[in-house]
């Protein structure tokens, strides 16, 4: 699996922020307050299991939304030890943290059988189909119910404005090269919502779902959306290189960074929270 960097995840920290769905990750919150499980009672502290959790990310979401995140154990889980590292240095002092690092494309082999909500932010479009049916399977299996709240999952749907003629074609090769195997097998990207609703529903979850799309603009924007519409551009002109004559790719590569300042730009993605059927109250 390709990693990350400290840079990039604190660069689009502010936009995952602002698009999270308040309502949903409120709803999380509320399931995981009243879960009741065998589990809570004994370690006093729901424990929450965040997937591919770099620098804490998920963490301070919930703290973002008036969350009191130390009321609750966390168990951040990826496969990059640095990252984990960050996190420890960030949040080790006033959490009950633990860190571990693990080969993520193994569902079947990462330390769920305690946890009582799964979390994961801009994961599952990594990933394949096969992956979540695994790792659904794993938790659906487990003696006491898990829910599952995944944000920011990529749909496949970008605007930006002002237009230019080569944005359709630039954004349909952009979602073709999300589907390439990210180390997880053949990756859902525009899909992975689908994936996910069908697969947790066929486990006996009660699926909801939000909008949680990047809001980004230059003048009216902040800094920080410059600078992510920055890294934006050249991050998609990167992955669509092959696939576009490079006239025309350096055509689109200009203007857009000729409007950076003054345009703007909508990145799609989903939130998703599954609940237990017989406990979705």
């Amino acid at each position: 699996m390709a990693g990350f960097s400290v840079d990039w995840l604190d660069l689009r920290e502010a936009a995952d922020l602002r698009a999270r769905d308040v309502a949903l990750l409120a709803r999380a919150q509320q399931w995981l307050d009243q879960s009741s499980s065998e589990q809570s009672r004994d370690r006093q502290q729901p424990m929450i299991a965040d997937l591919g959790s770099g620098t804490g990310s998920t963490l301070r979401a919930f703290a973002a939304g008036g969350i009191e995140t130390g009321r609750y154990a966390w168990r951040l889980i990826d496969h990059d030890a640095d990252l984990l590292s960050v996190a420890s240095e960030r949040y080790g002092a006033g959490h009950s943290l633990e860190t571990r690092v693990a080969d993520l494309a193994q569902p079947e082999h990462l330390s769920l059988s305690d946890i009582n909500l799964l979390t994961a932010s801009a994961l599952f479009d990594l990933v394949s189909a096969e992956f979540i049916e695994s790792l659904v399977a794993s938790i659906a299996s487990q003696t006491h119910p898990i829910a599952v709240y995944t944000a920011l999952n990529y749909d496949g749907i970008t605007r930006w404005t002002p237009a230019h003629k080569l944005d359709m074609t630039v954004l349909q090769a952009f979602n073709q090269d999300q589907r390439r195997d990210k180390g997880f097998g053949p990756a859902l990207g525009p899909h992975a919502s689908a994936c996910l609703t069908q697969v947790l529903t066929a486990a006996g979850y009660t699926v909801l779902s939000a909008s949680s799309p990047w809001l980004l603009r230059g003048n009216h924007g902040t800094a920080g959306d410059t600078q992510l519409m920055t890294e934006l551009i050249h991050g998609i002109a990167n992955a669509v290189q092959s696939s576009i004559e490079q006239a025309e790719l350096q055509e689109w590569i200009n203007f857009r960074l000729a409007n950076v300042h003054t345009g703007s730009c909508s990145v799609g993605h989903m939130d998703l929270l599954a609940l237990p059927q017989h406990v979705s109250r």
